[in-house]
C-alpha cells in the first residue's frame, strides 16, 4: 500500500517529524506482511507455515537500556533505580528528532491497535516500524480494531521501532547506541539499535503499569489468567521457569490471557490480544496448545532447523535460549474472546525452590501475600546459566519488576486491599524441588502439581486441616488429594531434618536480606509476615 492510498491522518506522518517517507503500508493483513518479509529476505518460512526471523544482536530485552523521562509528571512517582532509568526531556527530544528523520526514504509500517480488553480501560495505540515483520508482531500482540473503528481511531500512545538507528553515546545521553525510552508527558515510546520485538510488548506493559494503578486504581500483573465453566476465575503469578504458562494452560479451562492483565473493580482483563511464548525445548506432548498455535501467522524468533528441511529444532540453543513465538490470542482453541473476565475466585504464587526448602502448597494471609508479592521469589538452578554451579535465589518484586515504574509497594498495597475485600484465597505452590536441594532432591512431579491447583479450585483444600510452617508461618494442609501425604510437609521429606532447618534458615535470610530495601516503604502488618529466623 503506498503513501497515497491509506487514510490522511496516517499518510501524513509529518505531524510525527516522519516526513518524506518512501512508502507507508498501514495496517497490512499478515499473509501481506508476511509475503513482504519473504521478499525482502527477512525471514523464512517454517514447515508449519510460521515465518522465522532472526532479530539479529539482541535476542532479548537489554533493561540496562530502557530510560524513563523525568520530569514534572515523573520526577516525584516513579521509582527510579537500575531499571528506571531516569533521562532528561532534551535527551528524549533529541533522540526522537533523529529517529524519525531516519525514516526518510525508507518504507514505514504503521499500525493501529489497542491494549486492554476492558473497554472502560482501552489505550489507543499506533506501532511504527521499519520492517514488516515487526509490523506482524504488533498484530499478533496487541488488541486488534475493527475496520469500522479505523476511520476514527486516534491514537493515545505511538511507539516507534527502528532497529537500524544507533545512538550516540557521547552525544544522546545514551549508555550504548540501542535504548528504550518511554516519555509519558508526549505518550511516546521511540527504542532503537534492537530489532527484538519484546521491548515494544514489555514498553506498553511498562506504561500501563503506571497509567493504571496511578489514574484509575486497577492494579496491573504480571500473571497468566484462566477461568472454569462456572466462571471461576483463576490468576497465576510467577517468574521465568515457575510453570505459569504450563499451570494455566488448562483444556478444562478458558484462557484469559498468558502474561499481563488488569484486576479493576469488577473485573480481570487481559492487556493483550495475543501470546509471545518461549520455545526451547517445545513438544507438542509436553505443551499441546502452544504448538499447535505455531502455524500461518505467528512469528518465530530466533530458532534454527534441523539439516535440509524447514522443520524447526526447538532443543537448540545455539542463538539463543530465548528462543519465542508470538500468535493471536484466538490460535488457542479454548481461549476467552473478548478477554475479559469475572473476579478471581485463587490467586497463585509459584515459586521453583531449587533449596527444597518451601512446601509444594501452602495458604497465604493477606499481610503475608503482600510481602511474598513484594519479594518476587524463585531460585535458578544449575546448568541454566553460565556459571552458575548451585542453586540461585532469585527475587523480582511484584513478580515483574523490570516493568514496575511505581514502588512495588504500591502495587502490594492495592493487591492487600483487594484480596481483603473479596476474600480471595492465595495458594504458594512450589513447583521446585523437594526431598533436598537440587542435586540432592527430586523436582517435584508435575501431575502432584496439577491436582494440588486442582484441589484449590474445586475447593477440596477448604475443607483440610492445616498446620504452621515455624520459620515462614505459611499454613499448609495436612493431606490433599492426589499428593501423597509424607510431601506436603517439606521436612518430612528430607532424610537429615538438621539439614533442612538449616537450609530453611538460610533461605529465610535470604528473604529478609532482600526486603531490607522496601521496608521503609512498607506497612507494620506487611513486615510483620517476614519470616522468623
Amino acid at each position: 500500500m503506498q503513501a497515497s492510498s491509506v487514510r490522511n491522518s496516517v499518510a501524513d506522518l509529518s505531524i510525527l517529524g516522519i516526513r518524506q517517507a518512501a512508502n507507508i503500508y498501514y495496517q497490512l493483513e499478515p499473509s501481506v506482511l508476511v509475503s513482504q518479509t519473504l521478499s525482502r529476505r527477512q525471514g523464512a518460512l517454517t514447515s508449519s507455515g510460521a515465518l522465522s526471523v532472526n532479530t539479529g544482536k539482541f535476542t532479548g530485552r537489554a533493561p540496562k537500556d530502557k530510560f524513563i523521562v523525568k520530569d514534572n509528571l515523573t520526577a516525584d512517582t516513579v521509582n527510579w533505580n537500575d531499571f528506571n532509568i531516569p533521562v532528561s526531556a532534551d535527551c528524549f527530544d533529541r533522540l526522537y528528532e533523529k529517529i524519525t528523520a531516519y525514516f526518510t526514504g525508507k518504507d514505514v509500517w504503521v499500525r493501529d491497535c489497542y491494549a486492554c480488553a476492558d473497554p472502560s480501560y482501552r489505550i489507543n495505540i499506533q506501532v511504527i516500524t521499519d520492517t514488516p515483520w515487526a509490523s506482524l508482531f504488533a498484530y499478533n500482540m496487541f488488541l486488534r480494531p475493527a475496520e469500522e473503528e479505523l476511520e476514527y481511531m486516534h491514537p493515545e500512545w505511538t511507539v516507534i521501532q527502528a532497529p537500524g538507528f544507533l545512538a550516540d553515546p557521547a552525544v544522546d545521553g545514551t549508555r550504548q547506541s540501542n535504548f528504550a525510552m518511554v516519555s509519558f508527558t508526549r505518550k511516546m515510546i521511540i527504542i532503537g539499535g534492537t530489532a527484538y520485538t519484546g521491548e515494544i510488548k514489555k514498553g506498553i506493559f511498562t506504561i500501563l503499569n503506571y497509567v493504571l494503578p496511578h489514574d484509575n486504581g486497577v492494579l496491573s500483573m504480571h500473571c497468566s489468567a484462566n477461568q472454569g465453566i462456572d466462571g471461576d476465575t483463576a490468576i497465576f503469578f510467577g517468574l521465568s521457569g515457575t510453570g505459569k504458562t504450563t499451570l494455566s494452560a488448562d483444556p478444562n479451562r478458558k484462557l484469559i490471557g498468558d502474561d499481563e492483565h488488569g484486576w479493576a473493580a469488577d473485573s480481570i482483563f487481559n492487556f493483550e490480544g495475543g501470546c509471545y511464548a518461549k520455545c526451547i525445548d517445545l513438544s507438542e506432548e509436553k505443551e499441546p496448545q502452544i504448538f499447535h498455535a505455531i502455524r500461518e501467522g505467528a512469528l518465530l524468533e530466533n530458532v534454527t532447523f534441523h539439516a535440509n528441511t524447514t522443520e524447526v529444532n526447538y532443543a537448540d540453543k545455539s542463538i539463543t535460549e530465548n528462543t519465542r513465538v508470538s500468535y493471536p490470542l484466538h490460535y488457542i482453541d479454548n481461549a476467552m474472546i473478548p478477554s475479559v473476565a469475572s473476579l478471581p475466585k485463587n490467586i497463585f504464587f509459584l515459586t521453583c525452590d531449587a533449596y527444597g526448602v518451601l512446601p509444594p502448597i501452602s495458604r497465604l494471609t493477606p499481610e503475608q501475600a503482600m510481602y511474598q508479592f513484594i519479594s518476587g521469589y524463585t531460585a535458578r538452578v544449575a546448568g541454566t546459566e553460565a556459571g552458575v554451579s548451585e542453586p540461585t535465589a532469585t527475587f523480582s518484586s511484584c513478580f515483574g519488576a523490570p516493568f514496575l515504574p511505581l514502588h512495588p509497594v504500591q502495587y502490594a498495597q492495592m493487591l492487600g486491599e483487594k484480596l481483603r475485600q473479596q476474600a480471595v484465597p492465595v495458594w504458594l505452590i512450589n513447583t521446585g524441588w523437594t526431598g533436598g536441594a537440587f542435586g540432592t532432591g527430586q523436582r517435584i512431579k508435575l501431575n502432584y502439581t496439577r491436582a494440588i491447583v486442582a484441589a484449590a479450585l474445586n475447593g477440596d483444600l477448604e475443607k483440610m486441616s492445616y498446620k504452621y510452617d515455624p520459620i515462614f508461618g505459611f499454613a499448609i494442609p495436612e493431606s490433599c488429594p492426589g499428593v501423597p501425604e509424607n510431601m506436603l510437609d517439606p521436612r518430612n521429606t528430607w532424610e537429615n531434618k538438621e539439614a533442612y532447618d538449616q537450609q530453611a534458615k538460610d533461605l529465610a535470610g535470604r528473604f529478609v536480606h532482600n526486603f531490607k530495601k522496601y521496608a521503609s516503604m512498607a506497612d507494620p502488618e506487611i513486615l510483620s509476615a517476614a519470616p522468623i529466623i
